[in-house]
């Protein structure tokens, strides 16, 4: 088993929930909270959920498949994102910044996706 709390990519993708929470759900709409704020706010919790559920897996082929969930995860987050910036709930400055943080954090999940099927 593995601690999460340990692992680079769990953190990078914790602290984007944070910041997802804290700066950008809470500017969309109220007539949004039920809709795209909720499922925001679900798609980005749940990928350091299934990173944190993965490492309680015993094998790397399991684990990849947690993350293989969080990507997924993450692709809706990316999402909901964009169709905020669209919507012209958040700036576009708001969007970059956030698009940039999934960006990055897409890139090291892959990353340790490959390195774990290795």
């Amino acid at each position: 088993m593995r601690d999460y709390k340990k692992l680079e990519v769990w953190s990078k993708f914790h602290h984007l929930y944070l910041y997802i929470k804290k700066e950008i759900a809470v500017k969309l709409p109220k007539e949004e909270k039920y809709e795209l704020a909720s499922q925001l706010q679900r798609a980005a919790l749940s990928v350091p959920l299934n990173i944190a559920e993965g490492c309680g897996r015993y094998t790397d082929k399991d684990f990849a498949h947690f993350l293989d969930n969080a990507l997924g995860s993450l692709n809706e987050t990316d999402y909901c994102c964009f169709a905020a910036s669209e919507l012209d709930y958040i700036s576009n400055k708001e969007y970059n910044i956030v698009n940039k943080m999934i960006n990055e954090s897409r890139a090291m999940l892959i990353a340790f996706l490959k390195f774990l099927r290795r």
